[in-house]
């Protein structure tokens, strides 16, 4: 893993405006592992997590240019910018890149791993607010929709019996916090990993293996 650190200077190249080839700019990592939902001119969006923050510049055009620090080395790739604000950029890490590539290069295709839940991020607010037994985790809960359901039907969650108001409290003895969300976690790992799941369910702590699929 290339190091990365708040305050280290690093370089952005690309095709600024779709018109200027090879333009260089250059800033630093204000930002490590942000999460952000990133929108394209065409109304899609998508949710970006773990990725990096830069204030060098990067324009329409520069997406997928990549983000290199002093010695040469990418250590990123650009996705996107801060509308309405100056020097915020962002940078998918190049491991999240190679691992893409390496599941083309050896299925194909890309694939996802789904665990099939929707929950919130306990913090301590949350905890009192909500009069909950912990600080810390994930608690599975509806959307406001009436088909946002905390347990996908038919998902890896359902099949192992996860419900809703059960909160997942570790992943493979990796505790759900502030620095480690039940999101990236999760995508980290691979689609067929046997995940050691630990949660509370109705007063009692539990264990419990969940093998991940495939997102569809």
């Amino acid at each position: 893993m290339l190091f990365r650190s708040i305050g280290q200077t690093v370089i952005a190249i690309g095709n600024s405006l779709g018109e200027f080839s090879n333009s260089v700019s250059k800033g630093i990592i204000s930002g490590l592992r942000r999460n952000i939902t990133a929108g394209s001119s065409f109304g899609e969006s998508e949710k970006l997590s773990d990725i990096i923050q830069t204030d060098a510049a990067i324009n329409s055009g520069n997406s997928g240019g990549p983000l290199l620090d002093i010695s040469g080395n990418v250590i990123g790739v650009n996705v996107a910018m801060a509308q309405g604000a100056e020097n915020i950029a962002f940078s998918i890490p190049v491991n999240q890149i190679k691992k893409i590539v390496d599941q083309v290069n050896n299925t194909g295709k890309i694939s996802t791993p789904f665990l099939g839940v929707r929950s919130i991020a306990i913090n301590k607010q949350i905890q009192l607010e909500n009069n909950l037994s912990f600080d810390y985790g994930a608690l599975v809960a509806r959307g406001e929709k009436i088909t946002d359901f905390a347990v996908l039907p038919g998902s890896p969650a359902d099949k192992s019996g996860l419900m809703e108001n059960d909160i997942i409290l570790e992943i493979n003895g990796i505790k759900i916090d502030e620095k480690n969300s039940l999101a990236d976690i999760i995508s980290e790992l691979n689609v067929g990993d046997t995940i050691k799941v630990k949660f509370w369910h109705k007063g009692e702590i539990k264990n419990i293996q969940i093998k991940l699929e495939e997102r569809m």
